[in-house]
């Protein structure tokens, strides 16, 4: 990282603690961290800027890095391998006492944990802890104490127990070391509020033992899946798993936010919010590769967070804890990732309308119908209003599921998801009290389908176009057969197909419109494809469009938003949740698929 500056996205390995993250480079730099929550100001931020602050902990001369988690866990092991020696760096943000199986993220102690141990020769190791709280905005004060020190400065308070002699110097913590094979350091900070108690010092290796063991307890309930790609499925859900909000249920889009579209542009966005948009997909997801105990604790944050229809619109995303105003800012000071600005917190998206949102929720209802029993009358009341609105607005213009700030149109997906919302809510009336709506809810839904078969199709590209009276591609409308909208060996849904791959991709690498220039592929469309062709029939097809896009993951198994079509570089926010999403419900359709082809052998 010459000039302090963050690794390249690809290089970054995820830590959680099912409440908020960090991110640790392969030359062990942890560049990102947020406590206690996932959208928390950060208190490493260097991802973001080159003062932003940094906890580094690496040999201090030439040295080559291998790294991998530890099976079963988000618990980071780097191996540094040196001249004169080998040392292991293990990280991870701790999860809570005891806690196992469902119950890890409940009450994490917003703890980071660093321990380094020599398993070979003598290693000289620099240990560079800066602490800048508030993004950047604050240099702390260092102040020891019997069992550590204390960096406070602003709202931020941490306790560090150290395992090596630290040295304090305008705002920061450091020093080199010599440690030869059997030694080893350990290191817990800690984060409070500015107000909390004195605190204890830690036994960061029990902590550490004691992380390992629940995220493990974890895996052991979770992981059955037994399908194709089990390796790369499992680590994806276990991504789910880091990126979800234990106290809700939440699960966020991506743990960061103004990692570029395209290096040095301005399209910088917030990703740390729930999506209602990525609703039904992350139910999916759940089902096949964790449980349904994780799928209903997400339906009950939609219902919960949604609440209330606000002035008759569903609001597309919410905070992790269920807030509604997500206003967006800039943050003049930061440098931006790679030069690129505006750095923004908060996501304007939130007051869009996306009438898209509305067959979400109730694709996840239909999704879980076996398992929510009997629906409480508040969630009735709620999903009936839902389609309701969906049979009203239909007709009406949306920015669209990409969120576009250019203005709204009639986009083909929004249409296709009102017309889902009704098609579930139809197939639910009965156990929605609903009978009286079933005229309308029936009449509406009939008009939408025809309305896309006349208006989303366009004879000239061969294929249903992204919106009404345009001639352009765009890969939402790759969910029509994901969404059962027409059968998927439809010749219309295959022309389709077809086109996505003539107009929109490079190789197998699928950008989400015509004229998308040098945006890069976005790592959803290219899986929405593959799903495509193994719910056709294709799945050899549909295999060699997953091998391609999942080989674009780092070493960790970890994807971001998009590929850069140019260098093949990971960009956009990372690691991306729908993009692992995406991972795993095309794995699923390729298995049901050659499933279906054996049955028929």
């Amino acid at each position: 990282m010459p000039n302090g500056e963050a690794a390249a996205i690809a290089d970054y390995g995820l830590l959680a603690d099912c409440q908020g993250s960090a991110l640790s480079s392969r030359d062990g730099s942890v560049d990102w961290w947020c406590p206690p929550r996932f959208d928390a100001p950060s208190v490493f931020g260097r991802l973001l800027d080159p003062d932003a602050g940094h906890w580094t902990i690496r040999p201090t001369g030439t040295f080559t890095a291998t790294r991998r988690y530890l099976p079963g866990t988000m618990v980071l092991e780097t191996e540094f391998e040196c001249g004169d020696g080998t040392v292991l760096l293990t990280d991870a943000l701790a999860l809570g006492p005891g806690e196992r199986g469902h119950e890890i993220g409940h009450n994490s102690p917003h703890m980071l944990l660093r321990r380094v141990e020599v398993t070979r020769g003598t290693v000289e190791l620099a240990v560079d802890l800066a602490a800048r709280p508030e993004y950047g905005l604050i240099t702390p004060h260092c102040t020891q104490t019997a069992t550590g020190w204390v960096i406070s400065g602003g709202a931020d308070r941490l306790t560090l127990t150290a395992g090596l002699n630290l040295t304090a110097a305008d705002g920061s913590l450091g020093g080199t070391y010599r440690l030869s094979k059997g030694e080893a350091a350990v290191f817990a900070l800690r984060h409070h509020g500015a107000v909390a108690a004195a605190q204890p010092a830690v036994d960061g290796a029990a902590e550490l033992d004691n992380t390992i063991a629940a995220w493990r307890s974890w895996s052991d309930m979770h992981q059955s899946y037994r399908g194709a790609y089990r390796e790369q499925v499992h680590r994806s859900a276990l991504v789910l798993q880091a990126l979800t909000y234990s106290p809700t249920g939440a699960v966020v889009a991506a743990p960061t936010t103004s990692l570029p579209e395209e290096p040095g542009s301005t399209a910088n966005w917030d990703y740390r919010y729930g999506w209602l948009r990525d609703g039904s997909l992350t139910l999916k997801a759940l089902w096949v590769a964790a449980c349904p105990d994780e799928a209903q604790d997400f339906f009950d944050w939609i219902t919960t967070s949604a609440g209330v229809l606000r002035d008759g619109h569903l609001s597309i995303m919410f905070g992790v804890g269920g807030e509604h105003d997500l206003t967006e800012r800039e943050l003049d000071h930061l440098a931006g990732y790679a030069g690129s600005r505006p750095v923004r917190v908060g996501n304007d998206a939130w007051d869009q309308k996306q009438l898209d949102v509305l067959g979400e929720v109730f694709e996840c209802a239909w999704i879980l119908r076996d398992q929510l029993g009997e629906f409480p009358s508040e969630t009735r009341e709620f999903l009936i209003a839902v389609a309701d609105r969906a049979a009203q607005t239909w007709r009406e213009n949306d920015s669209g599921i990409w969120e576009g700030r250019e203005g709204t149109r009639d986009y083909v997906t929004s249409k296709l998801m009102c017309w889902v919302a009704l098609d579930r809510a139809l197939k639910l009336a009965d156990r929605l009290g609903a009978a009286q709506k079933v005229p309308e809810w029936e009449r509406e839904r009939e008009s939408i389908h025809a309305a896309i078969l006349d208006q989303g199709w366009d004879s000239t590209v061969n294929a249903f176009t992204g919106a009404f009276g345009s001639d352009h591609l765009d890969a939402g409308v790759l969910l029509m057969p994901i969404m059962a909208f027409l059968p998927p060996d439809d010749s219309r849904i295959l022309a389709t197909l077809d086109a996505m791959e003539r107009e929109l991709a490079t190789g197998n690498l699928i950008q989400r419109w015509t004229g998308s220039g040098d945006e890069g592929a976005f790592i959803m469309c290219s899986y929405w494809l593959a799903s495509g062709w193994a719910m056709a029939g294709q799945p050899e097809r549909a295999r060699k469009i997953f091998d391609e896009v999942t080989g674009y993951a780092n070493d960790l198994g970890l994807l971001s938003e998009e590929i850069d079509i140019r260098s093949g570089a990971l960009i956009g926010n990372f690691p991306q949740g729908l993009s692992h999403i995406g991972l795993i419900n095309a794995a699923w359709a390729i298995t049901q698929s050659e499933d279906a082809q054996a049955a028929q052998a």
